[in-house]
């Protein structure tokens, strides 16, 4: 039998021992998660009474619905230079690097290397005299070759694992975008709301002053008393109170603003009252379900992170199998004075190198049953991120009803308290009523006008929302 057939036959021999090997190590060990189907999470009941349209989904510059250009400056100055995106990015290019790092490992690996060793060489040794005891000089001059063929595809899932990883960290930076310009919007629309509250509480201040007005009036001509004017008196400092915390109001969420645009508070002092009011009409696409999947950045990020852990689990099972190695190399070495690069010196060595794993302790079994894990967290993950996506559409939807209903019966609530604080300044001007039903009529008003405040800018935060709910246009 050739020398060829024998290493043959071993070859076989090996190769048939690990992979009986392998499959009694990985014996009981398996994902126990699957992931679910979108569409087996029924929707219909709760978006029956929602209209449906096939341009429903979300603009990729979703906040110009609202036709406010100060709003569209500032979402599109954050977007470009907010430090938040950058880590974002930052990290993108890192998993990247990680993944380039893992394709090296499929490719063969070339080192070179020279060394000048001025040493003393034992007296029993491979050397023999007259260099053996006593010191001379060894030169050496080497390129080595190095290819582990991957056989078992472990370095192959290594590399799709740390890809997968990365496509979920660029979807980690889209779905930053997404966050950092729907937080945008919301602090504009809080600003919104505290400007409309503060004209509330500035036409509180201006009627609260004319009652004042109207009391000493009337005390001066002997029809109220003196309590009637210190009531009237003592509601102003309130309203100057209110008007005071609303200033505090914008000033901070100016502040804010311009925090999220990554710039000083100077920033935020040049943000200019609010003026967003258009508010689209609310529909759906037709197959929310299915659809939601490849619009959010954040369900696909963890659709990826699935992926990856599945690779990471092919890494795991291929380790129990044997590693081979080609290793090749090429220089020159020379012991003590003389020329290195010469035809006599030179050193050519080539071949292959098989490790076959037999015992570790469990080590492997632990590291795919860590890897099975992960995926089991993944996939887990992955199926509340899509009934979470679901959840976050119909609750904005459900509150979109809401609040076009509480606006409805607002508005009849602000006309029918109007006309009741009118009518009851009237008779008390006309010297027919008391201080006590105005103050109640107005206290009735001003709730209703802060409501309206409220309710509007309520309806704007929904908007935001039901945009960052869908993908937000894949920003």
């Amino acid at each position: 039998m050739s020398a060829t057939n024998r290493f043959y036959r071993v070859a076989v021999a090996v190769a048939v021992a690990a992979v009986l090997s392998a499959c009694a190590s990985t014996h009981g060990l398996a994902p126990q998660s699957s992931m679910n189907e979108p569409d087996t999470l029924q929707t219909s009941a709760a978006l029956a009474n929602t209209a449906v349209g096939v341009d429903a989904w979300p603009d990729s510059q979703w906040w110009t619905q609202f036709q406010d250009p100060q709003l569209n400056q500032l979402i599109d100055e954050g977007l470009a230079g907010s430090p938040t995106l950058r880590v974002a990015e930052a990290r993108t290019r890192a998993a990247l690097a990680q993944a380039r790092v893992a394709q090296s490992l499929r490719l063969p690996q070339l080192d070179a290397k020279g060394s000048v060793t001025r040493e003393r060489f034992p007296e029993q040794s491979i050397i023999p005299p007259p260099y053996g005891g006593s010191w001379d000089t060894l030169s050496e001059l080497q390129a080595a070759l190095s290819w582990e063929i991957d056989f078992w595809g472990k370095n192959r899932a290594a590399y799709q694992q740390a890809l997968g990883e990365a496509r979920a960290a660029g979807l980690d930076t889209r779905a930053a975008r997404l966050a950092l310009s729907a937080n945008i919007a919301h602090a504009y629309v809080q600003l919104e709301r505290a400007y409309l509250q503060l004209d509330v509480a500035q036409a509180t201040l201006q009627q609260r002053e004319q009652i004042f007005k109207l009391t000493q009036d009337r005390n001066q001509a002997g029809v109220d008393s003196k309590l009637e004017l210190r009531q009237a008196e003592s509601a102003l400092p309130a309203a100057r109170e209110q008007i005071a915390q609303l200033q505090e109001t914008i000033e901070l969420t100016r502040n804010q603003l311009a925090a999220l645009l990554g710039k000083g508070p100077d920033r935020g002092q040049s943000i200019q009252r609010p003026a967003a009011s258009a508010l689209a009409a609310v529909a759906i696409p037709s197959r929310v379900p299915s659809e939601l999947l490849g619009r959010r950045p954040d369900i696909l990020a963890q659709r990826w992170r699935v992926e990856a852990a599945q690779h990471g689990i092919d890494n795991a099972k291929a380790q129990f199998y044997p590693n081979v190695n080609l290793t090749a190399f090429a220089g020159f070495q020379i012991l003590g004075a003389g020329s290195l690069v010469t035809a006599g010196n030179r050193e050519i060595g080539v071949g292959p190198a098989v490790s076959l794993p037999l015992f570790d302790g469990g080590k492997r079994r632990g590291n795919l049953a860590a890897r099975d894990s992960e995926y089991d967290i993944a996939v887990e993950q992955y199926n509340q991120a899509v009934a979470d996506g679901l959840r976050e559409v119909v609750d904005q939807l459900a509150s979109f009803r809401s609040v076009d209903e509480q606006r409805s019966q607002q508005r009849e609530g602000l006309a029918t308290a109007q006309d009741a604080y009118d009518l009851a300044t009237l008779r008390y001007r006309e010297g027919v009523g008391n201080y006590l039903q105005v103050l109640t009529t107005e206290t009735q008003l001003l709730s209703q006008r802060s409501l309206e405040a409220e309710l509007r800018a309520r309806a704007l935060d929904l908007s935001i929302n039901l945009a960052r709910a869908l993908g937000g246009g894949n920003v």
